[in-house]
């Protein structure tokens, strides 16, 4: 029998061994606008926001889901997600800036940041967002300048998971949170200076495909909620728990089940709100990943082939600077020659890519087509942590972006040129 590669989601398709992804053909789109070229589904983006907002508001009214805007900042993304009735996650005065300019208004906005500077407070109290703290020297300075009606703290509970030791933010080795054991002091400081509304949360670590790890750590943090209500009689507007819901990358992978994550996690939340007496508080989570990734793929075309005693490598012309991941984690994302779909796996490959650095890896011993000079990668999963962790480095450009929805194509981002590279810089008058 021929092969024939199917897609398990709808809004990727392979049309006579061409990849479209939201019914635009993927060779087409590498014609008109070149490579590397990112590739964002707006459909595939609503519909995983949706599922998850469908899922939590079975189980509880009071919800809010805060995208986490590290995962991919272009301001369409922010702009679909804004008018979804997204709430926004930043974790930086710039991500702020950017969530104003895509329509976000600062009541939907929690800034959650570490090692903050004072002119960024100042910069977030001008802004009017909601602000978690992440230390008591944070706090401390804060309340120096300015007292907000509303506060959040940022708990470590000391259970931290995720994909990778660089993604947990959680446990004795984070510098993120504060320790419970300093958390009553956190509040009791907000409190006497004159807070009168608080929010309380954590996030444990990104890329979690099991829902043990979100159990314990809002076990721990409803324990904490209780004891600072019945210590300092605050009622807490908002209870998040944060980020981390993962998606699968690696072939063998389960994807987290996502009604039972919020029927599990919901069941203990009503019960232990119910149990200490906290009230109605919106339950709030900060998925960024679960909501773009799958949506997003990296067209990248193939330049080299080169053939050692030791292994085969497929030269592309993106590499790390374009997607770090797989350098920096690690990371396994699934590819496919975009424009020869049906051909038969039949090689062993390494994905390389154009950098000098050996380290400039995107995949390694992977099973591909035999390959030729000319073809079209797709790398999948890329929405997420792709275009938002790319830099210059190298001295190259960064590349472009493009928005698909039912067979049109829109350009979100222009590709950078060289003269991009020397914005900003200047020579000292004593060197000319």
């Amino acid at each position: 029998m021929p092969h024939v590669m199917t897609f398990s989601h709808s809004y990727l398709e392979n049309k006579d061994g061409i990849l479209y992804i939201d019914g635009v053909s993927t060779t087409e789109l590498a014609k008109t606008f070149d490579t590397p070229l990112y590739v964002l589904s707006e459909n595939r983006i609503r519909e995983n926001f949706r599922r998850l907002r469908s899922a939590l508001l079975e189980h509880y009214e009071k919800i809010r889901i805060y995208y986490s805007a590290k995962a991919n900042t272009s301001l369409a993304v922010l702009k679909i997600l804004e008018n979804e009735g997204s709430y926004l996650d930043a974790v930086s005065p710039g991500e702020v800036f950017l969530a104003f300019k895509a329509g976000f208004q600062p009541e939907r906005i929690l800034f959650t940041g570490t090692s903050v500077r004072d002119d960024e407070l100042k910069f977030l109290i001008d802004s009017n967002v909601t602000i978690n703290i992440d230390s008591l020297s944070q706090l401390k300075r804060l309340l120096k300048f300015h007292v907000p009606e509303k506060l959040s703290v940022r708990v470590n509970p000391e259970v931290g998971a995720g994909h990778h030791e660089h993604v947990i933010t959680a446990g004795k080795n984070s510098k993120f949170g504060i320790w419970e054991a300093d958390v009553l002091e956190a509040y009791r400081t907000a409190q006497n200076a004159g807070v009168k509304q608080f929010g309380i949360h954590m996030h444990i670590g990104s890329g979690i495909l099991t829902i043990e790890p979100f159990l314990l750590a809002a076990k721990k943090l409803l324990k904490i909620a209780h004891e600072i209500h019945e210590k300092l009689g605050i009622n807490f507007e908002f209870i998040d728990f944060g980020g981390g819901l993962g998606v699968p990358y690696k072939p063998n992978e389960k994807p987290l089940n996502i009604k039972e994550f919020a029927e599990k996690m919901l069941s203990l939340f009503k019960d232990r709100i119910k149990e200490y007496n906290l009230g109605e508080p919106f339950f709030c989570i900060e998925p960024g990943r679960f909501i773009v990734c799958d949506a997003g793929i990296l067209l990248t075309r193939v330049n080299t082939l080169k053939v050692t005693p030791f292994k085969k490598f497929i030269g592309v012309d993106a590499g790390f600077n374009t997607l770090i991941r797989p350098a920096m984690y690690g990371s396994y994302h699934p590819i496919v020659v975009a424009n020869r779909l049906n051909a038969p796996e039949e090689e062993v490959y390494d994905v390389a890519g154009p950098l000098c650095e050996s380290g400039d890896i995107l995949a390694r011993n992977r099973l591909l087509p035999k390959i030729s000079e000319g073809d079209l990668l797709a790398i999948l999963n890329a929405g997420a942590y792709g275009f938002s962790m790319s830099s210059q480095y190298n001295s190259r450009p960064r590349c472009a972006e493009v928005l698909v929805k039912d067979g049109k194509c829109f350009l979100i981002r222009e590709r950078e040129s060289f003269e991009d590279l020397v914005r900003g810089q200047k020579i000292p008058q004593w060197l000319k």
